[in-house]
């Protein structure tokens, strides 16, 4: 089996501009630093989400401990 000399090419996550995989690529998968903080950006402000269960906040959180301190057994 051949190996291909031709480096991995990917969409940029944000434009889907062709990237090449390789060392001179320093913002993979991204095409450019613009590119990456958009999408950084888009973190930040909860634009992009996983999907779950949302976090407990620390008033949450401190409840549980009391309750399980307690030997409560309700959520």
């Amino acid at each position: 089996m051949a190996a291909s000399k031709a480096p991995l090419q990917v969409k940029c996550p944000q434009c889907g501009t062709q990237v090449k995989w390789n060392q001179n690529s320093p913002f993979r998968p991204f095409c450019s630093k613009r590119c990456r903080l958009i999408d950084l950006g888009e973190w930040a402000s909860e634009g992009h989400r996983i999907p779950g269960e949302p976090a407990m906040d620390e008033t949450d959180i401190d409840a549980l401990i009391a309750r399980m301190e307690r030997g409560d057994q309700q959520q």
